[in-house]
């Protein structure tokens, strides 16, 4: 028997491994002519096509690793920038066709200067913008460059008195009525018009240097300083006369060492002519959440901005019903003066 009679298995095994290593040299060797011989490219796809797809990309993808991917500031002529847009940043909507260049044109919300926005992060393209208030401290963006504050910071703010409003005044009229007196004492009565009435009576006269009413509302507030004789035209008549003349002094706190004057007696008739106020503020500071929440300051006292704040700065020198007059000493010692109209807010006197 032969060797291959016996080594058949072996033989057929060996002839498939050599007939498959002349298939893949074939194959191999007619890998660069695939064009050639069937009009297609390895890369790409189309209509029917075995390659892979999307090959072509590799080559770019291997183009993009040796790109200088290093970050260099951006120039607009000599201006540093670091942003460029296909369209203009700011427009004006009046001229919606020229862009605003917010370093070189007219401010767009007078008085406030451009530069102040950019230096600020601020966006100026609204027509609100110097009323808005992006700390939310109370001040608007107008208001705090005026005060050269930081429009970012809740607790950089200008003077509060710049928040203070005026709502309306709480007053209180009253009279002293002198009657006829004697030896230099004189019986005392005291009217207001919330109908609240003090007296004295004719058994009880109040002597100069005394101080009275004993009971409430006016309880130990004034003190009869003393009474003299005047020559006084009557308008009735137009004919002079002798009258007397009481002097009372207010011990209030907010009103200590004031002087009325009163004739002794005075005719009913005459009270309105005598009419003193006793006159309160009732003010809001609109700012620092606080807004509509009222506190009251009697005429010539001293108030803090905040209301509770320990250190009271301001003085409400002056009450009407129609406006308030607030001093305040700054921090270089200087004292400032500010009106304050009803239902408005404080504006520095000129």
């Amino acid at each position: 028997m032969s060797w291959l009679q016996k080594n058949y298995e072996k033989a057929s095994l060996g002839g498939a491994v050599a007939i498959a290593l002349g298939l893949a040299f074939v194959g191999w060797s007619q890998v660069g002519s695939v064009t050639e011989n069937f009009g297609t490219p390895l890369k790409g796809s189309g209509n029917n096509n075995a390659a892979v797809k999307d090959a072509d990309l590799i080559a770019k993808a291997r183009a993009s690793l040796v790109l200088d991917r290093d970050w260099k500031q951006a120039l607009d002529g000599e201006r540093p920038v670091d942003l460029f847009t296909g369209i203009p940043l700011f427009i004006s909507s009046k001229s919606p066709d020229t862009p605003i260049d917010l370093l070189k044109d007219a401010p767009v919300h007078p008085p406030i200067v451009n530069i102040w926005w950019i230096e600020n992060r601020l966006d100026p393209g609204f027509e609100d913008s110097p009323v808005r208030d992006p700390d939310q401290d109370g001040f608007s963006n107008l208001e705090e460059y005026n005060s050269k504050t930081n429009p970012n910071d809740p607790a950089s703010i200008p003077s509060l008195i710049a928040k203070l409003m005026y709502v309306r005044d709480e007053s209180l009229g009253w009279v002293i009525r002198p009657s006829f007196g004697s030896e230099g004492k004189f019986p005392f009565k005291f009217q207001d018009t919330k109908n609240a009435v003090n007296a004295t009576g004719a058994a009880n006269m109040i002597a100069p240097g005394e101080m009275f009413f004993a009971k409430e509302p006016m309880m130990n507030r004034f003190k009869f300083v003393s009474s003299e004789i005047r020559m006084e035209l009557q308008k009735a008549t137009g004919i002079e006369k002798e009258v007397t003349i009481v002097k009372i002094e207010d011990t209030r706190p907010n009103k200590k060492g004031k002087i009325y004057e009163f004739p002794a007696p005075m005719q009913e008739e005459r009270m309105r002519e005598y009419l003193n106020y006793d006159r309160t503020a009732i003010l809001s500071l609109e700012a620092l959440g606080q807004n509509g929440k009222e506190f009251k300051v009697e005429e010539n006292t001293k108030f803090a901005l905040p209301p509770d704040s320990p250190k009271k700065e301001y003085l409400a020198k002056i009450v009407t019903p129609d406006g308030v007059t607030v001093e305040h000493v700054n921090a270089a010692g200087e004292t400032k003066t500010y009106q304050i109209k009803k239902g408005g807010m404080a504006t520095a006197a000129e």
